[in-house]
């Protein structure tokens, strides 16, 4: 998506351990156009998958998930990073956060994810696969089937990218960083 792309090297900042901030147009700030743009992309590269329930995971990946199922007129699910005293049949799993260093006991209600669902999973980065990795597990509990995943920005030196597609499950980023050596940001 070259939009993305010309965004990513205008506005992005690298930093020292393969960081790249997008946070004043997709994931703090954010550009609604933009993200509207991202949606419909989404939308073109998953058109032959059946898909009835978007899922993402917070913080995030609500923003893109929003204006996909906005479009699309689908119920969105986001996977929790704190589980909720009210939540009712908690199916959990363990996700480390690349960013923040730390695991987390992320879950969601098999009321809202259940075996009839065909989902897409939005999220804006896929760096190690753990967030990815974090929902295959959910979806594998609860018997739904994942249709695909879609990444605003994929890092692919870190290779959860590839840790997916060998495991069969189709994965379509919109922006490829191959490296960001010297924090000189390149985009594939």
């Amino acid at each position: 998506m070259e939009l993305l792309k010309q965004r990513i090297l205008q506005d992005g900042r690298c930093y020292p351990g393969g960081i790249l901030k997008v946070d004043s147009f997709i994931n703090h700030q954010m550009d609604p156009m933009l993200m509207y743009k991202i949606a419909e992309e989404f939308i073109r590269r998953f058109q032959d998958r059946k898909i009835n329930k978007i899922v993402t995971i917070e913080a995030s990946g609500i923003a893109p998930a929003i204006m996909v199922v906005y479009i699309m007129h689908l119920p969105v699910v986001f996977v929790k990073k704190k589980k909720p005293k009210t939540m009712e049949n908690m199916l959990s799993t363990v996700v480390h956060s690349f960013t923040k260093d730390r695991d987390y006991t992320v879950c969601i209600s098999n009321n809202f994810l259940t075996p009839e669902d065909h989902i897409l999973f939005i999220d804006d980065f896929l760096a190690y696969g753990n967030a990815a990795m974090g929902m295959v597990e959910l979806a594998e509990q609860s018997g739904a089937v994942i249709e695909g995943m879609g990444f605003i920005i994929e890092k692919a030196f870190q290779d959860g990218g590839n840790l997916l597609r060998e495991k069969g499950i189709r994965v379509e980023s919109l922006a490829i960083i191959d490296n960001l050596d010297d924090c000189k940001i390149t985009v594939r």
